[in-house]
């Protein structure tokens, strides 16, 4: 079971919470600061959390895209998915992540929408890097 890589980037953080991380590419670079909720200092910057949120809702909108062409049909460009990401000690010990994603496609019908959104699940690259290890929510709103 393998992946035919079809595009690659690079990233690289420095300083860890609360440093720097940036694409080799140099298309991105951002200040990186750990929540007081965290034992952080919070402040102006970014967490990983927040990044992950941001790319699994665009990944996943990608996704449905994908599903609804199979099927002849388009997704409004007003469809917009709402992600949260929470993190925590497990009780297994170590740290967990756990998302809730709001699916927001206008203009469908609820089942209609609940079946893409289950069939997008299946197909995104996100929810097939999570599967079994991180409860994913599902919700049409």
């Amino acid at each position: 079971m393998g992946v035919q890589v079809a595009y690659t980037t690079k990233a690289k953080a420095t300083g860890g919470r609360d440093g720097v991380a940036e694409t080799l590419d140099g298309s991105l670079k951002l200040k990186l600061a750990t929540p007081k909720e965290l034992g952080g200092a919070g402040g102006e910057g970014n967490n990983p959390e927040q990044l992950f949120a941001a790319g699994y809702a665009a990944c996943f909108i990608g996704a449905l895209k994908f599903v609804a062409a199979q099927e002849q049909k388009t997704i409004p460009a007003e469809t917009s998915i709402t992600s949260e990401v929470g993190i925590g000690p497990r009780s297994e010990g170590g740290f967990g992540l756990e998302v809730a994603l709001e699916v927001s496609i206008p203009g469908l019908e609820a089942h209609e929408a609940e079946a893409l959104v289950a069939k997008a699940h299946e197909v995104c690259p996100y929810s097939n890097a999570t599967r079994n290890n991180i409860d994913v929510k599902l919700s049409v709103a």
